[in-house]
């Protein structure tokens, strides 16, 4: 897998340098870490996508976070970034139930979000509405487009 970023001269067939034999060496405890089926006994951390949006008015940041309820999320702006922080619970196992495969994710996030200095803290508005968070940030005056007209001469 990771030998197939590195690139590689061509050959004539049926040549194999000892340069070629020690990446072999090397490359093979990588590519027998990387598998799949290896990926799936670690544990993921929660970690919500999210999709960052500009407009002339505002930035708009959107969090998808399936799930989950208003309750469970903190939004905060501290030192210029927007804070998304919460904590997703796993759900209970039933009786009779044995699962073959679980791929949620489940856990405490934090996701920090670098914003321009300009923009206007105090009128940050967020919004959650079937597991989808939205948060409108406000630019500033110093922030926004302006007109500049052509004088002819």
């Amino acid at each position: 897998m990771l030998r197939s970023l590195i690139p590689t001269r061509r050959r004539f067939p049926g040549t194999f340098s000892r340069l070629d034999r020690d990446l072999e060496t090397y490359w093979d405890p990588f590519d027998r870490f990387l598998k799949q089926e290896d990926w799936d006994l670690i544990p993921q951390p929660m970690v919500p996508c999210v999709n960052i949006a500009e407009t002339d008015e505002m930035f708009e940041v959107t969090a998808e976070l399936p799930g989950m309820e208003a309750k469970d999320v903190t939004v905060e702006f501290q030192d210029g970034a927007l804070w998304i922080s919460g904590e997703k619970k796993e759900e209970v196992e039933e009786k009779g139930r044995m699962y073959h495969r679980i791929e949620s994710t489940y856990g405490k996030f934090n996701r920090r979000i670098d914003m321009p200095s300009v923009v206007k803290d105090t009128e940050i508005d967020a919004k959650f509405e079937n597991g989808i968070l939205k948060i409108l940030v406000p630019k500033s005056e110093a922030m926004k487009p302006k007109l500049i007209k052509v004088k002819a001469n």
